[in-house]
């Protein structure tokens, strides 16, 4: 009596549960194509042949579906076979599902560990590679001839000859740094010396300026009948020696010598850890990394995934630099973290403010300063502190010791001599002058005149230089 009762509560629940989607059915589709038949009024009776066909094709699904539903509960109430039947296949689609969601979370999770780990360890397996990469030549120690050198060029003994050209090759974003090296070639015309700074977009990948640099070479050698000798500074340290190690065949005979400044030529662990793959955010940060270089300077991002760890080794394996044949230096210092330091400001270039009056007392000596003519005002910026910061994050993080960009250990050219120099000086301290001027200290210039004086000595050890 009472599954009766139950049938037949469920039945008359059911009959309602029709009536309720039949009325619901109709009451759609009579809503619906009054607003046709009002756009298309030249087509009324189209629509309303067309209304009544889609009528009786809904009240014949709904019912359809009625029918089916129905049997489906008389089934399972009836038969207990049936009922437990759908329980276990409702169960074990529940089991599957579960089973599914979290496969699919193990695995999001395993991505979320190994995108950790990957941030974590960041570079800490790739810096001082090339120390532990057998089957490189070693470097020799010139830190004590640099400073003998060093004490020559400040009391006033200068040994450079004027029978070869200098070439300074400025390193990244060098395009939007007016006085990069303008100090230093000021300061070897002075001396007579020919000295140029290679006009290249330093912003561009190493192999394009390693090409630009290649035709830049020959210009000047034709030109002048001299053989260059290369002072490289970060990024244009790694495109001079680019260059050398890809036409090495061409430049054979009008290259004496190549130095280094600040060059990570292993890789900068700031250009890895910035663009590696595999990292949290690593999407994120390329993008940034991509608005900034190519919107903003207009480069390629290429000028900066050349820098990585990845990029270097991949390139030194495959191109090698004659260091057998060719005489090289390598320079490189480490950023002082002191508190004075963050009030170090770096002078980049100046504004020129035409529209100011020239004061009445100089207006006499217009024609005899002409530097006075036209207002020059000095755009500094806090250059040290970011150095000072970024070296110390690479003290914390890694344990190395760094001018803020490149780690000492990867600014080695294996095969080089090498000048370690104890002085604190960040990444930019050779080619930006600060404000306040140590003169005890050298200055930038005094150093890259030292540092192409060993030069000329060892090409005079290694190719008997005259």
């Amino acid at each position: 009596m009472m599954t009766k009762s139950c049938l037949m509560s469920c039945c008359s629940m059911s009959l309602k549960f029709d009536v309720l989607i039949v009325e619901d059915a109709y009451g759609y589709f009579y809503n619906i194509f009054p607003r046709y038949e009002s756009i298309f009024g030249e087509y009324s009776s189209s629509v309303e042949a067309a209304s009544a066909s889609i009528d009786s094709s809904a009240q014949y699904w709904t019912l359809s579906c009625i029918k089916k539903a129905r049997s489906f509960i008389k089934k399972s109430l009836l038969s207990p076979s049936h009922g437990l039947k759908l329980g276990c296949k409702v169960v074990n689609h529940c089991i599957n599902y579960c089973c599914f969601y979290v496969t699919e979370a193990q695995e999001m999770l395993q991505v979320l560990i190994n995108r950790l780990r990957t941030t974590l360890e960041g570079s800490s397996a790739d810096i001082g590679w090339l120390q532990k990469t057998e089957g490189l030549p070693p470097v020799v120690d010139g830190t004590t001839r640099f400073k003998e050198l060093l004490s020559d060029v400040r009391n006033g003994m200068h040994n450079l000859p004027n029978s070869l050209v200098y070439l300074f090759i400025p390193g990244l974003f060098s395009n939007h740094s007016p006085l990069y090296f303008v100090n230093t070639k000021r300061f070897f015309s002075k001396m007579g010396l020919t000295c140029h700074i290679a006009k290249i977009h330093s912003e561009a990948s190493v192999e394009k300026n390693a090409w630009e640099l290649k035709q830049y070479i020959e210009e000047l050698y034709w030109g002048s009948g001299k053989r260059i000798l290369l002072l490289g500074h970060s990024k244009g340290g790694i495109d001079a020696a680019a260059a050398l190690s890809l036409y090495w065949y061409d430049l054979r005979d009008k290259v004496a010598g190549l130095a280094l400044v600040q060059s990570p030529y292993g890789g900068s662990p700031i250009a890895s850890d910035i663009l590696r793959e595999g990292q949290i955010a690593d999407k994120e940060a390329r993008r940034i990394m991509e608005f900034i270089v190519c919107k903003l300077i207009k480069g390629d991002i290429r000028a900066l995934e050349d820098l990585t760890y990845d990029k270097r080794k991949d390139f030194i394996s495959k191109h090698k630099l004659p260091s057998d044949e060719l005489p090289i230096v390598s320079f490189h210092t480490e950023a002082s973290s002191a508190p004075g330091v963050l009030a170090t400001m770096s002078h980049i270039a100046h504004a020129e403010l035409p529209w100011l009056p020239l004061p009445q007392f100089l207006a006499q000596y217009e024609d005899s300063y002409s530097l006075l003519a036209t207002p020059r005002v000095p755009v500094v910026i806090p250059l040290s502190a970011a150095m000072a910061i970024s070296a110390l994050h690479l003290r914390l993080r890694y344990g190395e010791r760094s001018d803020g960009l490149v780690a000492r250990c990867d600014a080695e050219v294996p095969g080089s001599v090498v000048v370690r120099l104890e002085r604190k000086l960040d990444h930019a301290w050779m080619v930006y002058s600060t404000l306040r001027k140590d003169p005890v200290e050298a200055d930038a210039s005094e150093m890259c005149e030292a540092l192409l004086t060993m030069l000329v000595e060892n090409t005079k050890e290694k190719c008997d230089f005259p």
